[in-house]
């Protein structure tokens, strides 16, 4: 209970700058080859080519002038897993897949990645503990007014430090996994 509460909390803080600006920031749509609370295949987890999905982003605006992605999970046994975290992505519908696992990729599109939990730059896919049931897996995108200067390897903390009052429009997507 007290991590939800805590991954409550972290969640409004980081996107309560969206709130209240007379616009509608949380309209992003985020979608990729699995649905909202669906299974994500296994192609991009652990027990697969373990490459990052593909993510469609709809609804973006104009006034976009980069992209941030968290993808974490908030069901580990040791709380809040960081399975991703990327930015300076161009504003872009389409963020495909199998992004190169390092720190400032130019190819298929400019991506700068920071550290997972894994200890790994770039992105890492579901790997839940055998046994452990279903874990969900948040997506979350983030449309910025503003380049970060964050250097490669940055963690999610940082992230979000950085991303504070420049968050214009957030999406999130939820995939489930669970190893048998």
């Amino acid at each position: 209970m007290k991590e939800l509460l805590v991954l409550f909390i972290s969640a409004f803080v980081l996107i309560s700058g969206c709130i209240g600006h007379g616009d509608d920031r949380m309209s992003l749509k985020v979608t990729s080859v699995f649905k909202n609370g669906e299974p994500i295949p296994s192609r991009y987890t652990c027990e697969g080519a373990d490459i990052s999905p593909p993510l469609r982003v709809e609804g973006l605006s104009d006034k976009a002038v980069s992209i941030a992605i968290i993808v974490d999970d908030p069901d580990a046994p040791m709380g809040t897993f960081v399975h991703w975290v990327a930015w300076n992505i161009p504003p872009v519908s389409e963020i495909p897949e199998n992004i190169p696992k390092k720190g400032v990729v130019e190819s298929p599109i400019h991506v700068v990645q920071g550290k997972n939990d894994f200890e790994r730059i770039g992105y890492n896919g579901p790997c839940p503990p055998r046994g452990h049931g279903i874990h969900h897996y948040h997506f979350k995108i983030y449309v910025l007014d503003t380049q970060l200067n964050l250097k490669p390897g940055a963690t999610k903390r940082d992230l979000e430090k950085a991303m504070k009052g420049h968050i214009i429009q957030y999406g999130e997507l939820i995939g489930i996994y669970e190893r048998k």
